[in-house]
């Protein structure tokens, strides 16, 4: 397998975090990581294109199968890898994982979105100022998300079940804009030890 990435992406960095923690596992398939200079456009080639319609990493290229979308690589991977603990059988197990990676990409991901786009990407880009209406509705949104998530966090030590799961490896990525992008995490503790933990995982540490 080959999964194409690019560090600056969350979205690349769940995928790449998930097979780097299952590649400590017998029987893990063997992922080489190949790198998408985003700064040269490689992402708009047509030989990407062909693997990725939408020209973002991640990809997945199993042996001809291309697999966009970071958290269906994520659990692509994980049923690709026997004896992994990452991803549940268990119907309501299952389903509670599925919950928090889809509210990670419906609502999560895309509130600390704003931000990054306002704060650091556009700035890099010299595609204008920060618009004001933007932060404040990035922010809104994102106290929202972050209210939710602090009040699971105050009883539950992982997002789901009694260990770490793909829920845990797909939300905690996004936190890696914490401070370019001045995420308004202050008084969240419950977020702030739960993220604490995950960048202490060898999995996380080694993309960093």
């Amino acid at each position: 397998m080959r999964l194409y990435h690019h560090p600056f992406s969350s979205n690349a960095r769940r995928a790449v975090i998930t097979a780097h923690h299952l590649a400590q596992l017998a029987g893990a398939p063997k992922v080489e990581l190949a790198l998408v200079d985003l700064s040269k456009g490689q992402q708009r080639t047509p030989e990407y294109l062909h693997m990725n319609p939408n020209g973002r990493v991640p990809v997945l290229d199993d042996d001809g199968f291309f697999l966009s979308e970071s958290h269906a690589i994520q659990i692509y991977l994980a049923e690709k890898t026997p004896g992994q603990t990452l991803y549940p059988s268990e119907a309501r197990a299952k389903a509670d994982v599925n919950r928090w990676m889809f509210w990670n990409a419906h609502h999560f991901a895309p509130a600390v979105a704003v931000l990054n786009w306002e704060r650091v990407v556009k700035p890099m880009l010299g595609r204008g100022e920060t618009d004001p209406k933007e932060i404040a509705r990035g922010e809104m949104l994102l106290g929202d998300c972050f209210r939710v998530l602090d009040q699971h966090l105050a009883d539950h030590q992982y997002l789901s079940g009694d260990g770490l799961t793909l829920a845990d490896l797909a939300v905690s990525t996004p936190l890696m804009a914490i401070g370019p992008a001045k995420l308004p995490i202050e008084g969240r503790t419950h977020i702030l030890r739960w993220f604490d933990a995950m960048r202490e995982l060898p999995a996380w540490k080694a993309t960093s």
